[in-house]
């Protein structure tokens, strides 16, 4: 806190950043200045308002009530000039209680009251916020009413609370949620068909108990509910009952899939603590693992709760499809557009001079803005790729704004990302100081090979007359060290790396960081860094057969002939016996060419109808089966249907590029 002092080094050096030879020149100074309160000598901290000459110690200034900030500068000010809540008009007669001991408090701002700028009725005595704040840390304090992280920190941080960079105190104490790893094993239904009686639980048999759904306190054998696998859902009668008198949830009961959609569950799924998924050691994580993947049961339920944030207040986006990238550039940019606010898409055809606007699929069009996005000059590489350094797009503020487009489209519903190096995954989780970049990041040939040579350098005679040969170029980056050793190839070698991978990047790194911040997804990343690292860094599983097979449900009666000729083509695709792809099968019915982390929305679903070819729907994610009497004609008129549209939709999409 002292006023005359700056964090001038590394964090490895001296005190923190702060150097010895420092922290004495400021012993020195603050030996001459007397402290206004107790009026003793050694007073460094001094009030940061111009003009204002008080100094004092930091316990005197505490006693005194000054406010000290935690934040930027560690800024403080005495008690004439600290910053202060302004409240408007007071309309509580009454006292309230502090929303923390629950002791009534006279609503009035004063150094010992705080308000909450998100919540008008929460006050709070600063004693329980500071001691809340000291053990919840900056991962887990916030509103004590609404839940907000981002502006009631910033205003209590402004107002003097000390929030510690660390994990919540009740997260490091062992064993702390034993009692939730203790699994509930008991049959309650009606009529219990097993001989062992309702305790009996054998695993992977028809005598293993599966727990409800939503509740999880009640349990059934699977062959007392006619369960045939783990993977089905299941319900208490008391959650059911729940979930049928709920009408916004009845529809969505009829065509729940137990493995890769979004069903009742997940809409009832509560914020639970953002570490709970590392608190599931053991039995647990076999639990999850007898459900389907885990990976894709822990991020569709992380993406999920970022999508409780979603009002059902609509804003609609024109996309013309020929042009993503600029359509929802605009879109975006508009003072309008609410980044919580539900995504319509309707698309539009600049050289339709009639104005005609078509209903859209959101997943369609965040999955074309993702596919750009990769491909953008924002990032260099091949398959895993890093940011790179475009003047322009700096300029223009499009990595914030690449940032922001990520962050929406996961949780609205979009595809994985699967283009991140580990490197730039690891840069957003841990920060760039704590990353070590490797040979495979650096996409300029030139450089790349300037670091080979260096690292397979034979002797010092070698290695010095490579630095002449490239004295202007390390210069340039600041890299130029002297060698005393060939040993000291690697460390000059590895400064190269960091340069051009991160600090040559850093500008556009931060820039992109804010913009992942849009809905709380970069602190849900960080929260959560080996689940996200799934799907930011690899592409999604292959298609099967199976996989679609389960993905698609039957909406109507349906053809039982068309449904056989349907699972027989899934298996000729997968076999390679036909032009389709299982990606093009899913792009034709639903815009995406893989299934999104939180799976579809609405559920995919099949209906068979008279007619000679294919329909895909792609707003309601619907895929019309033609009836046909034999399977080669079923299976000629898919091929001909499926490989055409997506060939005219390429073609349609360059034919307006091109003009």
């Amino acid at each position: 806190m002292s006023s005359g002092i700056w964090q001038r080094g590394k964090e490895e050096e001296g005190v923190y950043g702060f150097l010895i030879e420092d922290i004495r020149k400021e012993v020195t100074r603050a030996s001459k200045l007397k402290c206004c309160i107790c009026k003793k000598t050694g007073a460094s901290i001094g009030c940061v308002t111009p003009r204002c000459k008080r100094s004092y110690h930091f316990p005197c200034g505490l006693q005194r009530e000054c406010i000290f900030q935690f934040t930027g500068n560690f800024a403080s000010f005495c008690w004439n000039h600290r910053p202060v809540q302004i409240i408007t008009s007071n309309n509580y007669r009454d006292s309230l209680p502090c929303t923390i001991c629950l002791e009534f408090i006279e609503p009035i701002p004063t150094y010992s009251i705080l308000r909450s700028p998100c919540c008008k009725n929460a006050w709070f005595h600063r004693d329980c916020l500071q001691v809340q704040a000291i053990n919840a840390g900056v991962f887990f304090f916030r509103c004590t009413i609404c839940n907000n992280s981002d502006i009631f920190q910033k205003e209590m941080l402004r107002m003097g609370i000390h929030i510690p960079e660390k994990d919540a105190s009740w997260e490091l104490e062992e064993n702390a949620y034993q009692e939730l790893l203790q699994h509930y094993e008991h049959c309650d239904v009606r009529r219990c068909r097993c001989k062992e009686g309702r305790d009996y639980n054998v695993p992977d048999s028809k005598w293993e108990i599966k727990r409800c759904q939503c509740c999880g306190s009640r349990g059934t054998h699977l062959a007392c509910s006619s369960l045939q696998s783990w993977e089905q859902n299941w319900e208490c009668l008391e959650c059911r009952g729940i979930l049928y008198n709920s009408g916004d949830f009845q529809k969505a009961k009829k065509h729940t899939l137990p493995n890769t959609n979004v069903g009742i569950t997940d809409c009832l799924l509560e914020e639970s603590s953002p570490k709970l998924p590392r608190q599931s050691p053991g039995a647990q994580r076999e639990d999850l693992l007898r459900q389907g993947s885990k990976f894709r049961r822990d991020i569709s339920t992380l993406i999920i709760e970022l999508g409780f944030q979603i009002k059902k207040k609509a804003k609609r986006l024109f996309i013309n499809k020929a042009n993503i990238w600029n359509s929802a550039l605009d879109g975006f940019r508009n003072q309008n557009f609410n980044p919580s606010y539900t995504i319509e898409v309707a698309y539009v055809n600049e050289n339709d001079h009639f104005g005609k606007e078509q209903p859209g699929s959101k997943q369609e069009f965040l999955s074309l803005l993702m596919q750009q996005l990769e491909n953008s000059p924002l990032f260099e590489g091949s398959l895993s790729k890093n940011l790179s350094l475009n003047s322009q797009a700096l300029k223009e503020n499009l990595y914030y704004e690449a940032g922001k487009m990520l962050a929406i489209s996961l949780v609205h519903g979009g595809p994985s990302p699967g283009f991140f190096s580990k490197t730039l995954f690891n840069c957003l989780v841990y920060g760039p100081e704590s990353t070590r970049p490797i040979l495979d990041d650096v996409s300029d040939f030139d450089v790349a090979q300037i670091i080979i040579r260096i690292n397979t350098a034979a002797t010092v005679a070698d290695l010095n007359s490579l630095i002449n040969e490239y004295y202007n170029y390390l210069e340039l980056i600041g890299c130029l060290r002297l060698i005393t050793s060939l040993s000291d190839k690697y460390m000059l070698a590895k400064d190269i790396l960091v340069y051009h991978v991160i600090k040559r990047v850093q500008a556009p790194f931060e820039s992109f960081k804010q913009g992942l911040k849009t809905l709380g997804v970069l602190e849900k990343i960080q929260t959560y860094p080996e689940a996200f690292c799934n799907i930011f860094c690899h592409k999604p599983e292959n298609l099967s057969t199976k996989i679609l097979s389960d993905l698609f449900t039957v909406h109507t009666l349906s053809d039982v002939q068309a449904l056989g000729f349907w699972n027989s083509y899934l298996q000729a695709v997968e076999d390679g016996k036909s032009t389709v792809t299982m990606e093009d099968i899913l792009i034709f019915a639903t815009g995406c060419s893989s299934i999104p982390p939180a799976g579809f929305k609405p559920t995919p679903s099949i209906e068979c109808l008279h007619m000679d070819f294919p329909v895909g729907n792609k707003c309601n994610n619907c895929l019309a089966l033609p009836i046909t009497s034999t399977y080669k004609e079923f299976q000629e008129n898919m091929d001909f249907a499926i490989k055409n549209t997506l060939r005219l939709e390429k073609e349609e999409n360059s034919h307006f590029i091109g003009h």
